[in-house]
C-alpha cells in the first residue's frame, strides 16, 4: 500500500491514528508506530513537561517516526510548542487550527506538519504556508466536529489542493479505507477503533462501552453554541440537553454550556466515570467489535481493503 503518504512519513502502510487527549499516549502511538502506521501522542492540554516526557517516551518505545497532535484552541499550545519546536518529533498534526502561520516555523525544524481540517478553505490556506499533507475530518469523527460528512469533504478537499489529503471520520476497517481512497484520499486516519487496542491506557470500563456500542450510540452536543462535540450517550448528554435548552431560551450563557464539559474527558478516559464522563468517539464505533493490538487493526485493516479492492471490478460489472 506505499504511496506518496507512505513515502512522506516512511511508514509503511497511509494509516495513520488519531491523536486523541487522554487515550493516544506514547505507548499507543508507539505500538501503531511498530506497527506500520504513524501513531500520534495526544497532546490536548497536556503541560509541557508531560508533553516533553511523552515525546522522550515514544522515542524509547519505537524507532519508527510517530506524530504529535497539537489543538490550537488549548490554553498549553504556545508552551506545548516551544516543546515540540525544540523536541521536533518526526510528525505534527494540528487541530482547531486557528491560524496557518504556525506551520513554517515547524517546517524550519524538519517537522512535518499535517493541518487536520473540516473545510476546504483551511486546507488551501495550509497548503500556502507549506503544510505537508491535509487531514479531511469529516463529522462522523469523535470528538470536536465540523459539519461536513467525510463522504462529501473528503473529494472536495482533494480537488482543492496538490498535496496528499487523509481522510478522517468514520472509518473503522478495511471497507472504509477502500471507500476513503476511492474519494480522493491516499490515507486514512482512525481514532475510534485504536481506542480499543491492546496498548491503550484508557480505562476498561470505556473499552467495554466501545465495544458494545451500536449504531445510535453516539450523540453531539453543544452544537447550539458553535462547539459540537461527538461522544457516546450517557447521563452527560443529557445534562448537555437540558442546558442547551436554557442557552436558546436565554436562562444561560454559551459559557456555561462549555464549561459542562471541563474535565469530562479525563474523568471517563483515564478514571472510567462512563455515566457522567465524556467518551468522545465517533459513529464508527458501532463497527468496533473486538480489541486487539494495534499491530492487529493496521494488518486487518490491510488486508480487508486489498481483498475488498481486488473484487471490486466484479462488483462493477453490468449485466448486458
Amino acid at each position: 500500500m506505499s504511496n506518496r503518504v507512505c513515502e512522506l512519513l516512511d511508514i509503511e502502510h497511509p494509516i495513520l491514528q488519531g491523536g486523541m487527549t487522554w487515550v493516544s499516549d506514547a505507548s499507543l502511538a508507539a505500538a501503531v508506530s511498530n506497527g506500520g502506521g504513524l501513531g500520534i501522542i495526544g497532546a490536548g492540554a497536556m503541560p509541557a513537561d508531560l508533553l516533553r516526557q511523552e515525546i522522550a517516551a515514544a522515542r524509547k518505545l519505537t524507532s519508527r517516526p510517530f506524530g504529535v497532535n497539537l489543538i490550537m484552541i488549548n490554553p498549553e499550545f504556545e508552551q506545548q510548542m516551544e516543546v515540540v519546536l525544540a523536541e521536533a518529533p518526526p510528525v505534527v498534526t494540528l487541530g482547531a487550527v486557528k491560524s496557518t502561520a504556525v506551520i513554517p516555523g515547524m517546517k524550519a525544524r524538519g517537522i512535518k506538519v499535517l493541518p487536520v481540517v473540516a473545510a476546504v478553505a483551511i486546507a488551501r490556506r495550509a497548503e500556502q504556508q507549506g503544510a505537508d499533507a491535509i487531514i479531511a475530518e469529516g463529522s462522523e469523527s469523535g470528538g470536536h466536529i465540523g459539519e461536513t460528512t467525510t463522504m462529501v469533504l473528503t473529494p472536495l478537499v482533494a480537488r482543492s489542493v496538490s498535496i496528499p489529503v487523509i481522510a478522517a471520520g468514520g472509518i473503522a476497517d478495511g471497507a472504509g479505507v477502500v471507500a476513503a481512497f476511492a474519494l480522493g484520499a491516499e490515507g486514512v486516519q482512525l481514532g475510534t477503533r485504536f481506542v480499543v487496542a491492546e496498548e491503550c491506557t484508557v480505562h476498561p470500563d470505556v473499552k467495554e462501552k466501545f465495544l458494545k456500542a451500536g449504531d445510535r450510540a453516539t450523540a453531539v452536543t453543544a452544537r447550539c453554541i458553535g462547539y459540537p462535540v461527538r461522544a457516546i450517550k450517557n447521563r452527560l448528554a443529557g445534562v448537555y440537553d437540558e442546558w442547551e435548552r436554557k442557552y436558546l431560551a436565554g436562562q444561560c450563557s454559551a459559557m456555561d454550556v462549555e464549561n459542562l464539559g471541563l474535565g469530562k474527558l479525563r474523568e471517563a478516559m483515564r478514571d472510567g466515570d462512563t455515566k457522567e464522563g465524556s467518551m468522545m468517539a465517533g459513529q464508527s464505533v458501532a463497527l468496533v467489535e473486538k480489541a486487539q493490538p494495534a499491530a492487529a487493526i493496521i494488518a486487518e485493516l490491510v488486508s480487508e481493503a486489498e481483498s475488498l479492492a481486488a473484487e471490486l471490478p466484479s462488483r462493477l460489472s453490468l449485466r448486458r
